[in-house]
């Protein structure tokens, strides 16, 4: 793999739960380094593709390329899946998700949430994922809560425990769905703040969001979602500043503020 080779590529994706199609053949690159945000009305789509770049649902039709290597598929239609576990495994664990629904273990502290994948999963040395939790929390505004439990902080402080336990997997690149939609706007903000750090680091993101401030801040590219296809992409300053369809002018003119 060259330094040029995205992290995420998706081709030709097609996905639907019984009759129901979902997507309709989408392409989507993530380069390294790079932050992508899907925007669009509910149900155009876009945690589903998201969900479609970690292989927590299965895709029809197209390919799912993490790092220049292909997802192996078996079996077709609505019989296709993944044909090795043990890809599957490795690609999820270097792309971490960031849920709307912060997932959190309630019967764990803080600490003990953000250390339980790299301990259980990748099989860290325990010393140094402590270290390395405990550093995250700091990253994120809350090293004070290690060994708080989840009922014990608010929602923006939730949120970031699961942004710190995501990068605590060192992960290749980080999915966020809708990662503020459930927090009161000056929580939200928190987070906000949080997901704008990690952009200026670098890091390659992609990002389900109804916030078109967010967006507009962090996204190297913005992609509008439509019914299942991409209606409209381009960078910050041409989906917001110069939208060229119609259903993407509605949409921007219904996310403005009253």
């Amino acid at each position: 793999m060259t330094t040029d080779t995205p992290v995420i590529q998706i081709k030709n994706l097609h996905k639907a739960y019984g009759a129901l199609e979902v997507l309709k053949g989408v392409d989507l690159t993530a380069p390294r380094g790079h932050v992508i945000s899907l925007i669009g009305s509910s149900g155009s789509g876009k945690s589903t593709l998201l969900r479609c770049c970690n292989l927590l649902e299965d895709s029809q039709q197209g390919e799912v390329i993490f790092k220049g290597e292909p997802v192996r598929w078996k079996g077709n239609g609505h019989q296709r899946c993944p044909a090795d576990a043990k890809q599957v495994l490795r690609i999820r664990t270097n792309l971490s998700m960031v849920f709307q629904q912060f997932n959190l273990w309630a019967h764990m502290s803080i600490l003990q949430n953000v250390m339980e994948a790299p301990l259980t999963v990748l099989g860290r040395e325990r010393a140094e994922v402590e270290r390395a939790a405990r550093s995250y929390l700091e990253k994120v505004g809350i090293g004070d809560k290690c060994e708080a439990y989840p009922a014990q902080l608010s929602g923006g402080q939730q949120q970031r425990a699961a942004i710190a336990r995501a990068l605590c997997m060192e992960p290749e690149a980080l999915l966020f769905d809708e990662p503020t939609s459930a927090l009161d706007p000056e929580l939200e903000q928190e987070v906000v703040k949080v997901i704008k750090d990690l952009a200026a680091e670098g890091r390659t993101m992609v990002i389900v969001t109804h916030d078109m401030k967010l967006a507009a801040d962090v996204s190297d590219h913005v992609v509008f979602l439509h019914q299942g296809l991409i209606e409209e992409q381009g960078t910050p300053e041409e989906v917001f500043g110069a939208p060229k369809s119609e259903r993407l002018r509605g949409f921007l003119s219904a996310t403005q503020p009253a």
